[in-house]
């Protein structure tokens, strides 16, 4: 699987969104980036994508969630508690109607606070909606597994969307 396999999930996502007259913002963790270019490559994206950021430390989370410091202490990556704390906080700092986030260990290796390489969790928050789920594909190939994460999270959204 490619990106360009993901991009018609992020168009459908897109199309749900527009014709709703819906917001998004996004937390990419260990995706990278490719929520967000995903629901992007859709010809105008700006009517419903408000922004987001790559959170990949925790002063970078700080910064793009606008939290209270101390807020998240006893939530872990890759945690489906995790990904909702997220998604609502960057719902919230976007003022969007929808909020989606991503957190895991695409590898190799084990990520320094132990989760398995392989491991993510996504999530989404809307209006009155709220699902999370959680991903391992078992192996430590970083962009296949970068690959999986954003395909489960657009999935997660476009499911959420159709079900709102």
């Amino acid at each position: 699987m490619t990106f360009e396999d993901l991009t018609p999930i992020g168009t459908e996502a897109g199309k749900l969104l527009k014709a709703r007259g819906q917001s998004i913002a996004v937390v990419d963790g260990a995706t990278g980036g490719l929520i967000s270019a995903a629901l992007l490559a859709m010809p105008g994206a700006s009517a419903y994508f408000r922004g987001g950021g790559v959170i990949y430390t925790l002063k970078g989370r700080r910064m793009v969630l606008g939290h209270e410091p101390g807020s998240l202490r006893g939530l872990t990556s890759a945690t489906e508690a995790y990904a909702l704390a997220q998604a609502r906080l960057i719902r919230a700092r976007y003022e969007s109607d929808w909020g989606v986030a991503e957190t895991g260990a695409a590898g190799p290796g084990v990520h320094p606070l132990g989760v398995a390489s392989g491991t993510s969790a996504a999530a989404i928050v809307g209006p009155g909606y709220e699902a999370a789920m959680i991903v391992e594909t078992g192996h430590d190939d970083r962009l296949a597994n970068m690959i999986a994460f954003t395909r489960n999270a657009l999935e997660l959204l476009v499911s959420g969307l159709n079900a709102a």
